[in-house]
């Protein structure tokens, strides 16, 4: 076990709150993160079901040009330019919209009722184009997709294993998939852990599997590429996203430096292609 997580934020001392509470526990075999028991909402809308100024903090919201353009890039690099493009958990839609505008050929699929509606009303995508459904109930045709979107999906899904076979499914053979998670060995959160270990408090920063952004997982490397050999892939390529601190900003350039380094930043983006 690496430690307790309560279902609210934590801050510095939380043995002075009163929290359910669930145990976190990594797989030393493939540095995959978890809780056991897995906290599970009874219906996906519980979790996602608000309004997207709730569920995001308000930086989300602004313009993220080169964010977007370098999705536009990836999905034109690894779907072609004429390609086929599935963007699974599309949010708001910023990035379905960019690829749009691109002139590539997208279609969404999104759980959320309030992510959708937002995603139509604000950013303009056409209806037509979004599948209200989680991935798990999404029906598309086999081998029919050049390349898939999946960002910020598989922490938030009770069996990312079984999740990804599915999605798997839809690509053609040799085409891509690229995933971006929380990754396991990010430095600030091991700095928390060790503040909470000095503080002689047994819990832990990873993951959020009962508050919000509900993260069910966090991810290594080599997580993908052992459930490669499981769901016959391959990881083509990798890199980390260095992402905010969270800690006082006289740390953020020497953190950042670190991270950058030592591959310990919040996220890890693999791109995998079936086999």
């Amino acid at each position: 076990m690496v430690g307790r997580r309560m279902d609210r934020s934590q801050g510095k001392n939380p043995r002075r709150k009163p929290a359910l509470i669930t145990s976190i526990q990594k797989c030393m075999n493939c540095g995959l993160i978890f809780s056991n028991p897995q906290p599970l909402p009874i219906n996906i809308q519980d979790h996602y079901g608000v309004e997207p100024a709730e569920y995001w903090n308000e930086s989300y919201f602004k313009p993220d040009i080169i964010g977007n353009n370098a999705r536009v890039l990836k999905a034109t690099r690894y779907g072609g330019q004429n390609g086929k493009i599935l963007d699974i958990g599309i949010g708001v839609g910023f990035a379905m919209k960019a690829m749009l505008d691109a002139g590539l050929d997208v279609i969404g699929v999104e759980p959320s009722e309030e992510f959708c509606d937002y995603a139509i009303k604000k950013t303009g995508i056409p209806e037509s184009r979004i599948v209200r459904s989680s991935i798990e109930n999404a029906k598309f045709q086999n081998d029919y997709f050049d390349y898939i979107n999946m960002g910020a999906v598989l922490e938030h899904l009770a069996s990312p294993s079984e999740s990804l076979k599915q999605a798997l499914q839809y690509v053609k053979k040799g085409g891509k998939i690229e995933i971006e998670v929380p990754n396991s060995s990010w430095t600030v959160n091991k700095i928390f852990n060790l503040f909470y270990k000095f503080t002689f408090q047994p819990f832990v920063a990873n993951i959020s599997p009962m508050h919000p952004p509900y993260h069910l997982f966090e991810f290594d490397l080599k997580s993908f590429k052992l459930n490669g050999v499981i769901n016959n892939y391959k990881v083509v390529d990798h890199h980390y996203f260095v992402g905010p601190t969270y800690l006082p900003s006289f740390l953020n350039s020497v953190l950042r430096k670190f991270m950058e380094k030592t591959k310990t930043g919040m996220q890890l983006i693999v791109v995998i292609e079936k086999l």
